[in-house]
């Protein structure tokens, strides 16, 4: 009887596959790193032969390690990288240039020129998305109008894009299917979250032919089935999100007003607001979720830099040996020593979406030492995370109880106590932290009847540690005065 989920959770800079049981419980996992490409600053790609390559590796070596066929595999589920955009010859799945990711920028003046002719609400309206480099419709413009013969190939019909799930799905059916999910397919910019189509008037905005477009299912059923030599045996792929997304399922948030944030390369603060897409000036309206023929919405908070902070003070400053030293250095002192980091190293996002905003250090003083360096570093984690919250409590009305924490980051207890303390409200971290896999996990069974219902999936999720709140409000406030002081001098450095 096929009784486990595989879930394919393919990242900014490495593929994994976890093995879930019927208990919802990680049976093996296994990851494979691919390489980041750098061709300019401020320039960020993927090779998608890489992504393809790593992520089909870590699902074979994860079900070899746990000694289980693919035929005892009832699903599998895909949860991906989001706005990252792939192109790729449609006769033989030849990707047409290297992917641009979402953290790339280059595409920023496109932006700007659609904010001067005064294109943004009527984008906003439609796709939920601000205009930013961001999300993927410029940078499909982009590979069309400087890759020689794109344009023309695109309009005879001749090539595809697709989020980084569409391009796994492409390669586990053998070209059979190109399909992608609502929850990713509102991160294009180049989706109508009303009407749940490709809208025709933005798909004219940016010159993407539909011909390129995948088709959107939901989010939980079967869309297609592996080619049998790739895993041993044909296997159902049942469930797609967007990474944020599937950690918002996996963390049970399936209500109005339940709030997760996912701390890993960045931090993404999601919000159920229902089956009501709530509008914003400040934040992203997205689809969380299309089940059973109905579209759920989020408000998001997409914080471009979290735990790159730590890697950058890691591999740039050098100040640490690994990043799990960050929470015995930060520890070491009480407090920042009145020192500010705004790890704005490719911009600001959530809910300053200042493409021109950079890093910078504030508050140094002869006393000041590392370890008040790395306790700021964990500190803009949570003032960020408190930055995006507040603007969702103002603008869907709606409050949060609580905020459920995952992602690699939410491992470090000092961190998800300073947060506890920023926002003055509990943060529950689950006893697995894996949500964004476990949510792909859960997608899948539920599509194909593994679990019977979104009430049966709540069931599983189990606290590991609450942390409350140890902190004056007049001290909360102080602090976080002097953090908001700190982005302002930040902002619009890079601008020309």
């Amino acid at each position: 009887m096929s009784r486990y989920v595989l879930a394919l959770d393919q990242g900014t800079s490495s593929s994994r596959a976890i093995l879930f049981d019927e208990e919802a419980q990680p049976v093996a996992s296994h990851s494979r790193e691919f390489p980041q490409i750098y061709p300019q600053p401020g320039w960020v790609e993927h090779n998608p032969e890489d992504i393809w390559a790593s992520q089909l590796e870590a699902a074979q070596a994860v079900l070899r390690e746990a000694g289980i066929a693919a035929g005892e595999v009832a699903a599998i589920g895909i949860t991906n990288q989001r706005e990252t955009a792939v192109v790729w010859e449609k006769s033989n799945g030849r990707p047409l240039c290297n992917a641009i990711v979402w953290q790339c920028r280059r595409t920023a003046g496109l932006c700007d020129a659609l904010k001067a002719q005064g294109r943004e609400p009527f984008i906003r309206e439609r796709s939920g998305v601000v205009v930013d480099a961001y999300f993927s419709a410029t940078k499909v413009q982009w590979m069309l109008g400087h890759v020689e013969g794109a344009r023309a190939r695109a309009q005879r019909g001749e090539l595809l894009f697709g989020t980084v799930d569409a391009w796994l799905i492409y390669r586990l059916t053998g070209g059979r299917v190109h399909a992608t999910d609502a929850s990713n397919a509102s991160r294009t910019m180049l989706y109508n979250i009303h009407s749940g189509r490709w809208d025709p008037d933005l798909l004219a905005e940016f010159g993407v032919p539909a011909s390129m477009l995948p088709q959107v299912c939901p989010s939980s059923g079967v869309l297609g089935e592996t080619e049998p030599a790739l895993l041993g045996a044909a296997v159902p792929i049942a469930g797609v999100a967007g990474d944020q997304q599937a950690a918002l399922f996996g963390q049970g948030c399936f209500q109005e007003g339940t709030a997760k944030n996912t701390y890993g390369t960045g931090a993404f603060v999601l919000l159920n607001t229902g089956r009501r897409p709530v509008p914003s000036e400040k934040l992203i309206t997205t689809v969380a979720w299309g089940l059973d023929g109905e579209l759920h919405y989020a408000l998001e908070g997409s914080i471009f830099v979290a735990g790159a902070a730590i890697q950058w003070l890691r591999d740039g400053l050098r100040i640490l040996e690994d990043a799990a030293e960050s929470e015995t250095l930060a520890s070491a002192v009480e407090d920042s020593g009145g020192v500010y980091l705004v790890p704005a190293f490719v911009g600001l996002g959530a809910p300053h979406w200042d493409m021109y905003a950079r890093g910078a250090i504030l508050g140094l003083t002869r006393g000041t030492t590392r370890e008040h360096l790395v306790r700021a570093a964990l500190e803009s984690i949570a003032f960020q995370t408190r930055d995006v919250l507040e603007v969702m409590e103002a603008e869907s009305g709606i409050a949060f109880p609580d905020l459920r924490a995952d992602g690699g980051a939410a491992r470090n207890d000092l961190l998800m106590q300073i947060q506890a303390n920023v926002l003055g409200r509990s943060v529950l971290r689950p006893a697995v932290t894996e949500t964004t896999a476990l949510g792909a996990a859960y997608l899948a069974g539920l599509g194909v009847g593994l679990w019977r219902d979104m009430d049966e999936v709540a069931r599983h999720w189990r606290l590991d540690r609450r942390f409350e709140p140890e902190m004056t409000e007049e001290r909360r406030q102080e602090i976080y005065e002097g953090w908001q002081r700190a982005v302002q001098r930040a902002r619009g450095w890079a601008q020309s």
